[in-house]
């Protein structure tokens, strides 16, 4: 392994591990102040207790996401010097609020964990909600820095100089909205049906089914309401790449030559060497309208980008296939949810929807990473897009790949000390909150 492949697979490692705690960290709070309320508004035990477990894990994935995020940030200057000499001055403002938001955070999450019976009631709720608010504006300021990276803003680019630098206009690039509106539901969406799937099994498992059936309800609902409102974003998400990054449009739909109408393709085979898509269905007119809004619409192909700025074709369709797959089927599994909730059907009994949220337990997290997958490999070969290559921005210092593997070691034992954490807290949970409550 080169140093250049190394330093982009430490990245790719840490990114893929940190944004599942993050997201986690981002969509808990949520969950844990809505039981809350709850049990300040129906004084039900079980709310009480739901909100004391739930702030359980809120902590262990603030404590993580802490760890991940801080080594990511060391990264950042350790393996990409050159990038971050030229870019940190023009897109540091993020990073800083980013800063800020996590100490808000940090303050917020200390008074709610130790204000049980110290604060007052409404207050301690309050405290849980800026849990959740400074963690959602943190994902989004860490969103606008990488969206920077795919739509370079706020700076003149002139000889090999950059001048007229505005950190605010470098902020709200063209492409931070439509990045950190289709990231925050990608992060509602998968945890959600992590937790619902969770909550679903014990349900199944009928060990304290009144604690995880109100779990469930809170935690779905989040889910099911993201899901469906994630094609929107992603719609606004591919016409906004379709303008800035044909290419990696191009990349995401294999379309190696540009047509007039451009058909949308399901699936499919990709040969890099061929320049072929082998076994794909193809919707016509489909990749128009999406891109531009016009079934009869031209979508540029790979064909009007010069070779050498061809990001992977493969790795980047395949990606984004199954992203769109797995959105599609927890958009149909959040359409069923609703369905039965509208009929008013009691949900144990529906054993089957029951065991589609555990099935969904690991699918929004896959379409997360996928999806990370496509905005990263989809950019190259630039790590500023038109400006600056990856390749040129990447540390001159030799043995990264030593660093690689110390780096997935730490990482494979933070994750086993999670599943740890997490499954001796739901293991717990007869014993600390064994409290019922009516099934309503």
């Amino acid at each position: 392994m080169d140093d250049f492949i190394a330093a982009r697979s430490q990245m790719a490692l840490s990114l893929g591990f940190h944004i599942i705690f993050s997201c986690i960290g981002m969509v808990m709070p949520f969950f844990m102040a809505v039981s809350h309320y709850k049990w300040l508004k129906t004084n039900d035990e079980v709310y009480k207790n739901l909100t004391k477990a739930w702030s359980k894990g809120v902590a262990i994935f603030f404590a993580t996401g802490a760890v991940s995020g801080t080594m990511l940030s060391f990264e950042l200057g350790l393996l990409w010097p050159k990038f971050m000499d030229h870019a940190g001055p023009i897109f540091g403002m993020p990073f800083s609020l980013e800063g800020t938001a996590f100490f808000i955070e940090a303050i917020a999450l200390g008074f709610f964990l130790y204000g049980w019976n110290k604060l007052n009631k409404w207050f301690h709720w309050f405290t849980g909600m800026v849990v959740g608010v400074s963690g959602l504006a943190s994902g989004i300021l860490v969103v606008a820095a990488n969206a920077w990276m795919n739509s370079p803003a706020g700076f003149d680019f002139v000889n090999g100089k950059y001048l007229n630098i505005d950190p605010i206009q470098a902020m709200f690039n063209k492409a931070w909205f439509s990045q950190a509106l289709h990231m925050c539901l990608a992060a509602f969406t998968a945890t959600g049906f992590a937790v619902a799937g969770v909550h679903a099994l014990m349900i199944l498992r009928n060990r304290n089914a009144a604690f995880h059936l109100k779990a469930f309800k809170i935690a779905a609902v989040f889910a099911c309401i993201a899901a469906l409102l994630q094609p929107l974003s992603g719609d606004i998400s591919a016409k906004d790449v379709a303008k800035r990054q044909p290419a990696k449009l191009a990349a995401m739909e294999a379309l190696y030559q540009t047509e007039k109408p451009a058909p949308l393709l399901i699936g499919g085979i990709v040969n890099e060497k061929d320049k072929t898509v082998k076994g794909a269905i193809k919707i016509p007119g489909a990749l128009s309208f999406l891109a531009h809004g016009d079934f009869k619409a031209e979508v540029k192909g790979l064909d009007q980008i010069p070779e050498n700025e061809h990001p992977p074709v493969a790795i980047t369709h395949y990606a984004f296939q199954i992203m769109v797959g797995i959105g599609t089927l927890l958009l149909l599994v959040s359409l069923t949810y609703f369905f039965i909730l509208f009929k008013k059907k009691p949900l144990t009994e529906k054993r089957w929807l029951l065991k589609l949220f555990v099935f969904a337990i690991p699918l929004g997290y896959i379409a997360l990473e996928a999806g990370w997958v496509v905005t990263e490999v989809g950019r190259q070969p630039w790590i500023i897009y038109g400006i600056m290559r990856t390749k040129d921005a990447v540390t001159p210092m030799p043995g990264i790949a030593y660093s690689f593997y110390i780096f997935s070691a730490i990482y494979v034992s933070l994750s086993i000390i999670v599943t740890f954490l997490l499954y001796r807290q739901i293991k717990m949970v007869p014993l600390l909150y064994n409290k019922t409550a009516t099934n309503n």
